[in-house]
């Protein structure tokens, strides 16, 4: 068994195949670990891009009605979108990206016409690590209330659909929801239900037992991942990505709280 710490393949070489202000789609040379060389093998870089599990005043879900290039079908999904960067390329350093909750918002209200006050945080993670660089960050949206029309795009052609948790239930397991991140917002935001219910959301402004922060500003939760950085958090990944999510902190903060009592 090799060492964990010796895992890590070393790129060699790398050629941009195409490199526009849509994608840079790479062919890379790379060294394994026991010396082998091996080539070609294809990556890409695009925009990060947010994932919102937005829920009405009725408690039903928001889901857009879209056609897919990739599979060649119109999927339901959760309403989604790029993060706009001020270069207005899809792709490159985070430095000039708009604020993922403030992409999330947007996105919201351009897909669906509602907005919302109620925001939480779900989890930031790469959007395929196999191949790409680039994160989705997935948000929840709860009270959504309808505030205008739709405002799309050019080249967006969607329709909005309103579900029951028990539909979007049964669309996963028929297989008629079908984009993976998706999902997993979903089973997150199913789990996150929960814990707002036996009131894990009430912790505010905690410091965690891993050095990052939690915060809560009116209704939104957020993590403070300058503290994280600074400090060497074991769990913090760079680019605001914790491997604990936040209901995952919340939890450890309590039970810390009740072993010391």
């Amino acid at each position: 068994m090799i060492d964990n710490k010796d895992l890590a393949w070393e790129e060699i070489e790398r050629e941009h195949i195409v490199q526009d202000e849509w994608i840079d789609f790479r062919k890379s040379t790379f060294r394994h670990p026991d010396g082998k060389v091996f080539s070609p093998y294809y990556t890409y870089s695009r925009r990060d891009y947010t994932v919102i599990v937005a829920s009405d005043e009725d408690g039903k879900y928001l889901c857009v009605r879209q056609f897919r290039q990739g599979i060649m079908e119109v999927t339901t999904e959760f309403p989604a979108g790029g993060i706009e960067r001020k270069d207005g390329k899809e792709y490159g350093s985070r430095d000039a990206s708009e604020a993922a909750l403030d992409c999330a918002k947007r996105e919201l209200r351009e897909e669906t016409g509602y907005e919302s006050t109620d925001w939480i945080h779900l989890i930031t993670i790469p959007s395929n690590a196999t191949i790409a660089d680039n994160y989705a960050y997935v948000f929840m949206a709860r009270n959504c209330k309808k505030a205008g029309e739709q405002q799309l795009d050019e080249t967006e052609y969607l329709n909005v659909e309103r579900y029951t948790a028990d539909e979007i239930e049964n669309l996963i397991h028929t297989g008629k929801f079908e984009q993976s991140v998706h999902v997993m917002a979903w089973l997150l935001a199913k789990e996150k239900q929960h814990d707002t219910v036996s009131g894990t959301s009430k912790i505010q402004n905690m410091k965690c037992p891993y050095r990052s922060i939690i915060k809560r500003e009116g209704n939104t939760e957020t993590q403070d991942f300058a503290d994280c950085y600074m400090k060497k958090c074991p769990n913090y990944r760079g680019r605001g990505v914790c491997i604990k999510t936040i209901t995952d902190l919340a939890d450890e903060i309590r039970n810390n709280s009740k072993s010391s009592q």
